[in-house]
């Protein structure tokens, strides 16, 4: 009996220690404010030690796709946890990506998530105008990105650095969407336009809140940031007309990196990930994210994809078009 017992606490003894020992690596391009709490939960619901390496403003998700690039021979991270689509892609062409289906991925919509399987979108954000409240009217509102190039938003109006981030994703959306010769024009005519270039979508943001411009080019988490601080700021969902582009739509997207040392504690994260209880948190939270899932609960103020008119991105497209635009972009607004 003794034997039996001292072989059964030997058994448990060492379950508990593979248990313990269990950990995933995850690259988060998501701001750490919104992607922490769900790291956090993921690690008290399944005991997997998460270590987190995280994005910083001024890069964004360059710096994180970099560095898996650069640890190709040796990967390092499991999951790829992208805030935006177009440098998950880059991964993928690269060969850097492990093909996983979740099976919380049924009801992802087909132009949310790779047709190959390589990654999976979820909680998305819009990039909005935000304007200040104080100094713009109701009735002077743009209601298209197109109306910025004229006269009376001279010098009123900010963007980011067109080189990282979401930015970088919208200028290349345009590019797909518009041809390249008509995204061109249409930024000429916003630098013509004296548009502010500022180091990032949280600076655009604070820009129009403190009034040093009139609208700004943001995404909605920034912008809901700053209505909850009780800036006197406001959004703008553009192009929702008829024969309009409609406002670009980014979804977070998560994907298993190629060799990655943690296999089946990365496919159990993606599958956390890809849960619509995640998206409902994120849509709870400070960064309003915009569920990809029909029938989602949302908080009061945040969209969702049903009364939302979206522009329509090929997102292979839009990666075909980064290093095109950026190069564009880059003589124009920086050299």
């Amino acid at each position: 009996m003794r034997l039996v017992l001292l072989a059964f606490l030997l058994v448990e003894l060492i379950s508990c220690q593979t248990r313990d020992d269990r950990e995933v690596v995850v690259y988060s391009a998501l701001d750490r404010t919104f992607s922490e709490p769900v790291l956090q939960r993921f690690e008290k619901e399944t005991g997997v030690r998460v270590r987190a390496v995280y994005d910083v403003e001024a890069t964004k998700t360059v710096g994180l796709v970099n560095r898996v690039i650069s640890e190709a021979e040796n990967p390092r991270c499991d999951v790829f946890w992208n805030n935006e689509v177009v440098r998950t892609i880059v991964l993928k062409r690269r060969g850097l990506l492990e093909r996983y289906t979740s099976p919380n991925a049924d009801d992802v919509p087909p132009a949310m998530k790779d047709p190959e399987g390589f990654w999976t979108g979820f909680a998305a954000r819009a990039r909005i105008l935000i304007y200040n409240k104080a100094l713009v009217a109701d009735h002077d509102l743009p209601s298209s990105i197109a109306d910025l190039v004229e006269e009376r938003w001279r010098g009123k109006v900010s963007m980011a650095y067109p080189l990282f981030g979401t930015t970088a994703t919208h200028a290349a959306a345009l590019f797909a969407v518009l041809g390249a010769d008509s995204a061109r024009a249409y930024f000429a005519r916003l630098r013509e336009n004296e548009i502010v270039i500022v180091d990032g979508n949280a600076s655009s943001k604070d820009a129009v809140a403190r009034g040093e411009v009139l609208v700004g080019f943001t995404d909605t988490d920034d912008a809901l940031v700053a209505m909850d601080q009780g800036k006197p700021v406001g959004i703008v969902f553009p192009d929702q007309g008829e024969g309009e582009l409609g406002t670009l739509v980014i979804p977070n997207t998560v994907a298993l990196v190629q060799g990655c040392p943690h296999p089946k504690e990365a496919r159990l994260l993606v599958d956390f990930l890809l849960q619509r209880e995640t998206e409902e948190e994120l849509a709870r939270s400070g960064s309003g994210q915009i569920p990809v899932r029909p029938g989602i609960q949302v908080p009061a103020g945040v969209r969702t994809m049903e009364n939302l008119k979206a522009m329509r991105a090929d997102w292979n497209q839009v990666e075909d078009e980064v290093d095109d635009s950026a190069r564009y972009l880059e003589r124009l607004f920086i050299r």
